[in-house]
């Protein structure tokens, strides 16, 4: 049994690492940075240090520190929580040669995984469908222009290390593809380090399913089912969903087969999620591998009630797993909706400031895992995640609702938030019907959200006029008319998120 864990990261994830610690009875110890002084990660674990300046690379992304206070403190090991180092080979290395345990793979499988290239190779050796394309880099523009036309268009150039959208562009001739090529290396190199890139088919209209698993050190391996990323923008996701609806049974088992066919092929241990693209005929494609606990980690948890965090510690201990495959079925239906601050309005840009009213949706059916509380500060330092809102019922359609009445319980005042725009998406009559794509947004449903902002454009003139209605009024009648800023700034955001 680990004595103290260190949680290398901070926010929502952070938060919910420190409460399965504590379910554990595992001492949690948090680090936090100058813009986090006073955050709920902070304020929650056993035990909080100060790690640098709020500047990510001197404080989360700052290897030696990290390790040099997991051993002045005497942490048997180190949470990653997802993003900043949690799929850093080099960073796992330098834990096993200061023997502090990663909670999480080895590097040998972040190293395989961590290439797209190397990673398509080891999937199509051990037969787990790849979408066609090259598999190894493209060394050259002729190279290049060989590939795709053998492929053929429309297709996909992509960064090799690439990952959440970036690095990637759609060339639907021989005509785009100098141009795309030249930029697509340029923006590898400036994103990752690393100007590899590859040729994949773009297929059209795919479905996001990605398959949640499970693995020991023992050899042991668990699928916990499928997710489906069924609403993303830019290649973000922002709504998941367990299970799909797309997916029927006889899939389900080739692909979640296919799943742990890919993590037995790169030696994982560990939580981990193989993603896929599936087209319209139920072909799936391995898309690539998250060596990592996923954002949307929630709804596998609703659907089958494990715990995933409590498994990682348990696994990364050296126990075998806790429950085998035979003790595993899907229950019911959940759905997550990523909370961020941001304005949908204003082309998603985020949203920065303090959160003056936080109040958070309960109820059955409900649950909220956030690192975010009322006067909590969201900076430019870092993604403005708020928080996950979850909703479980026995039908996708019953967690539906549940989801429309949370976000419509969900107060967050100070700063601008995308609740509104969730509340349109999960009530758009395609979405209910599970008649998507990853597209959705782009092509049915931006049209919806220029006539919200058009429809609050005209409501803004209607409460700006009834304002100065009233002031006159106050004049004429030779009554004080005051109301300080904050006061009436919280009460115009609380009408727009009813």
């Amino acid at each position: 049994m680990f004595k103290k864990i260190l949680i290398a990261n901070r926010g929502e994830i952070a938060v919910r690492v420190i409460r399965t610690c504590r379910d554990f009875g595992i001492k949690s110890a948090s680090i936090f940075s100058d813009a986090d002084i006073a955050s709920l990660h902070t304020r929650l674990a056993d035990e909080s240090y100060h790690i640098g300046s709020s500047a990510a690379s001197d404080s989360y992304l700052n290897k030696e520190k990290i390790i040099k206070l997991a051993k002045e403190i005497g942490a048997d090991a180190i949470h990653p929580g997802y993003g900043f180092f949690s799929e850093n080979a080099e960073f796992i290395r330098a834990l096993e040669k200061n023997k502090i345990t990663f909670i999480g793979p080895s590097s040998k499988s972040v190293s395989l995984m961590g290439s797209k290239t190397e990673a398509r190779k080891l999937m199509a050796k051990h037969g787990v469908p790849i979408v066609p394309g090259t598999t190894s880099p493209i060394k050259s523009l002729e190279e290049g222009l060989s590939a795709a036309k053998e492929i053929g268009y429309p297709v996909l150039l992509k960064a090799a290390a690439g990952g959440g959208g970036k690095g990637m562009r759609k060339i639907s001739s021989a005509d785009e593809f100098q141009s795309a090529f030249e930029a697509t290396k340029r923006e590898a190199l400036k994103a990752f380090a690393n100007d590899d890139i590859y040729i994949e088919k773009f297929i059209e209209n795919p479905r996001h399913i990605e398959v949640q698993i499970l693995g020991d050190k023992q050899g042991n391996y668990v699928h916990l089912f499928e997710r489906e990323c069924s609403i993303q923008r830019r290649h973000q996701k922002i709504i998941e969903e367990a299970p799909s609806s797309f997916v029927d049974e006889t899939t389900r088992q080739k692909i979640t087969s296919a799943a742990v066919d890919a993590a037995k092929a790169c030696g994982y241990y560990n939580a981990g999620t193989v993603e896929f693209l599936m087209d319209s005929d139920k072909n799936f494609y391995f898309l690539e591998m998250n060596t990592r606990l996923q954002v949307e980690h929630p709804v596998t948890e609703l659907i089958t009630g494990k715990d995933l965090v409590k498994e990682q510690i348990y696994v990364a201990m050296g126990n075998s797993l806790s429950f085998k495959q035979s003790d595993l079925k899907i229950n019911g239906h959940a759905l997550e909706c990523r909370i961020y601050a941001e304005d949908p309005m204003n082309d998603f840009l985020p949203s920065t400031g303090q959160i003056i009213r936080y109040l958070q949706p309960a109820g059955p059916g409900i649950r909220v895992d956030s690192g975010f509380d009322s006067g909590s500060q969201i900076t430019v330092h870092y993604d403005p995640l708020i928080s996950k809102l979850v909703s479980w019922s026995d039908s996708r359609d019953s967690s539906i609702n549940r989801m429309l009445r949370a976000l419509s319980e969900f107060v967050v005042t100070g700063l601008v938030t995308n609740i509104p725009f969730l509340k349109i998406i999960v009530d758009n009559p395609s979405f209910r019907k599970g008649d998507f794509s990853i597209n959705f947004l782009n092509e049915e449903f931006m049209n919806e959200l220029k006539k919200v902002n058009e429809k609050q454009e005209s409501a803004e003139k209607e409460i700006t006029a009834a304002i100065i209605s009233s002031i006159i009024k106050s004049k004429s009648t030779g009554r004080s008319y005051k109301q300080s800023d904050s006061s009436s700034i919280n009460s115009w955001q609380e009408q727009m998120y009813e």
